[in-house]
């Protein structure tokens, strides 16, 4: 165990037991690297699931965090405050790149994008669905259905476990809200005849909803062409299109936010992770016109882009763009791939830049993440991993992951995979 007893022994009397909690107490970190309570160090390829983009205490948003913590760090959002603003307007850049199917830049759409600013990719989701349901009783005569995609994941809270495409997450939680219905990903022909004729507990649809790589599912890619013929099924019938984009945006998949590789772009789109490099903020984000259906009192946050979420989520994108941190993602995520594929008993790598699923023919995904902690105490580096059911690895890495650590990672797995199988 490297964590001391006194941690463990609270946490299981007092904080409910939500997470099956791996026996490590990590107090120190710098960039892709991790140290626990006895001072051993782990290679993070988890990056608090997939929210630490610019790695751990990278010095531009502990200055930001800083500075801003001397000042005012809440005053409520009856109020105008610094940085807010920026923020948003720096996304609302960032959403109208273009980019090639690589992800890299090649022009705007000079779309102008509204954000509303939260704390969670929950609460963003939920502010998705609100807007879309807004849009469909202004323009589609009150319909208010929306279709995603099964394996998908939206949030735990009951609005978004319901758009989740997947029955385990709503086991004993019912009952649910209703307008829901799941759709398979990929099959055009299955989400236009869901349209048409959607099912009782959905009702009339006003938007589809998905994930261009669905995260938690297993990382399973939307296709590109599939992305583009929802694009202009939305078009036809005028429906929104929600892209969420929580675990995929902030440049995890090479591009800006992972739409752009398909050419297309959303009318409302849901963010948190890696916008603020681990700092508790999501943001909700709309074309101006579907922004403008919202008024004052129809959605809030206390502490959603209060002034610490603000400096620090600035101070991030600023910073993801001043390093070219897209580039160093397309160039590493294919080296993590490279590295993936040539290890024993994977059959398939799935995924984008630095967000990648490693397909094993053994259900051993569940001992390696142990085992790969277990690795701190011999003259190896740990491994911090994360495994979806006991046959996928999901890597979500620091963007700002070296070579050489991917290097180190894949050689010491290879061991586990050997030792394991």
């Amino acid at each position: 165990m490297f964590a001391s007893k006194d941690v463990v022994s609270l946490d299981d009397a007092y904080v409910i037991h939500t997470y099956g909690r791996l026996p490590v107490e990590f107090v120190n970190g710098s960039g892709a690297v991790l140290v626990d309570a006895c001072g051993n160090e782990y290679l993070d390829f988890l990056a608090g699931i997939g929210s630490v983009s610019l790695g751990h205490a990278h010095p531009a948003l502990v200055k930001a965090l800083s500075e801003q913590a001397t000042k005012v760090w809440q005053v409520g959002n009856y109020y105008h405050e610094e940085n807010r603003g920026e923020l948003a307007r720096e996304l609302s850049r960032m959403l109208s790149i273009k980019t090639d199917l690589d992800g890299v830049e090649c022009g705007s759409t000079n779309t102008t994008w509204k954000t509303f600013f939260a704390n969670t990719g929950a609460e963003a989701n939920e502010g998705a669905i609100k807007l879309a349901r807004r849009w469909g009783e202004r323009n589609l005569d009150g319909a208010s259905g929306i279709i995603t995609a099964r394996k998908s994941f939206h949030g735990r809270t009951l609005a978004t476990l319901s758009a989740t495409g997947q029955d385990v997450f709503h086991k004993s939680f019912g009952p649910l809200p209703t307008g829901f219905c799941a759709v398979p990903l990929n099959d055009v022909d299955a989400l236009t005849r869901t349209i048409d004729a959607p099912p009782a507990e959905c009702g009339p649809v006003c938007a589809v909803m998905l994930e261009c790589i669905q995260g938690e599912g297993g990382v399973w890619p939307a296709d590109l062409e599939y992305l583009r013929a929802v694009r202009s099924l939305c078009d036809e019938r005028g429906l929104m299109l929600v892209v969420d984009e929580v675990q995929t945006g902030f440049f995890r998949t090479g591009a800006p936010f992972s739409y752009a590789r398909a050419g297309i772009e959303p009318d409302i789109v849901s963010m948190a992770k890696g916008i603020a490099g681990g700092f508790p903020t999501g943001a909700v984000a709309a074309r101006s016109e579907v922004a403008d259906l919202m008024v004052p009192g129809d959605h809030g946050s206390t502490f959603g882009g209060n002034p610490l979420a603000a400096a620090v989520g600035r101070a991030c994108v600023e910073t993801m763009r001043k390093e070219h941190i897209g580039e160093h993602v397309l160039e590493a995520g294919e080296h993590l791939e490279q590295r993936l594929l040539g290890l024993p008993h994977v059959m398939e790598v799935r995924g984008a830049g630095l967000m990648r699923g490693a397909q094993l023919d053994v259900p051993i995904a569940t001992a390696l993440v142990d085992e790969g902690l277990s690795l701190a105490a011999t003259e190896r580096k740990g491994l911090v991993l994360n495994h979806i059911g006991d046959s996928i690895l999901r890597f979500l890495p620091p963007l700002v992951v070296t070579k050489e650590q991917i290097d180190e990672m894949a050689d010491s797995l290879e061991l586990l995979i050997n030792k394991l199988a």
